[in-house]
């Protein structure tokens, strides 16, 4: 796996230096955007509208719009030390019980393995969490953008979990035409208890397949099979003949001071001109070649 993060844990003025590996994988199927006419990809272009021109990346800075087209800009390093990406720490704030947290704040896992000096900590504190079963609330930086975090232990790795804050979690009370009190049938509760008890299990993760991604696959080799395939067209490559037609009318416009093989002009023969025949001057003066 590739390395996302190199840093260290700390709690307390023990320090735990970490390498961090993402783990998860998106595996949905990208689809690209074609001209329907021909069928070409398409591109995405950064234009300026007013400068009515292409923005190269090096012309690009980031800024926050606090008013209507009103901007205060932010350089690259301020971004960095704003975020303290230097410090490169997981700072656990404070344990906590597992259960005490709403599923909704969790976001995106990692895994975080010892660095090749940090074997003796990583263990204490691995052991340490899983006997207590207590998992840490840390504060970490990744990519210049600050983040809480969970630290828990799965199997015999420490994972981190990066979580939402809560002024980002949006109220429920948001949400539209939610009942203010719940009535419901009592012979019906029972029938849906029931249900939901013989619909009980034990959580097997690998019994759950994504049938949309394996019908695509399917369908997508099917179409190949097929050879229901559409081909982007070759772009013309009209600056190859131009280029050649340049070099020809070049080569025929001088007057080659050797005979020159077709190797010396990368394949293609040299026009050569025909000479005049010499003319005769004066007894005095020598031939000469016009």
């Amino acid at each position: 796996m590739h390395t996302v993060w190199k840093g260290a844990i700390s709690f307390g003025l023990v320090h735990v230096p970490v390498r961090m590996f993402s783990a998860t994988e998106d595996k949905d199927i990208s689809m690209r955007y074609l001209h329907k006419v021909c069928n070409t990809p398409l591109t995405y272009v950064r234009k300026c509208p007013t400068c009515e021109k292409e923005v190269e990346w090096a012309e690009i800075t980031k800024g926050y719009e606090y008013e209507p087209g009103q901007f205060v800009l932010f350089e690259k390093d301020e971004l960095t030390n704003l975020a303290g990406e230097a410090s490169k720490e997981i700072k656990i704030l404070d344990f906590v019980q597992l259960t005490d947290i709403d599923p909704i704040y969790f976001q995106k896992t990692y895994y975080l393995s010892p660095a090749e000096t940090g074997a003796n900590a990583y263990n204490l504190l691995l052991e340490s969490m899983k006997q207590t079963g207590k998992i840490g609330i840390a504060k970490i930086s990744i990519r210049s953008k600050g983040s809480l975090a969970a630290l828990r232990v799965i199997d015999n790795c420490i994972a981190m979990e990066t979580i939402f804050y809560p002024d980002e979690i949006r109220s429920i009370s948001q949400v539209p035409n939610l009942p203010e009190q719940i009535t419901v049938n009592d012979k019906e509760l029972t029938m849906a208890k029931m249900l939901i008890e013989q619909l009980t299990t034990p959580f097997e993760p690998e019994k759950y397949q994504d049938d949309y991604r394996a019908a695509m696959v399917e369908a997508i080799e099917r179409k190949v099979a097929g050879q229901e395939i559409q081909a982007a067209p070759t772009a013309p490559q009209t600056n190859v003949v131009d280029l050649m037609s340049a070099l020809q009318a070049s080569i025929a416009a001088m007057k080659p001071p050797t005979a020159m093989t077709p190797a010396d002009t990368g394949g293609v023969e040299a026009p050569t001109r025909k000479r005049k025949p010499a003319k005769k001057t004066t007894a005095k003066k020598k031939e000469t070649v016009s």
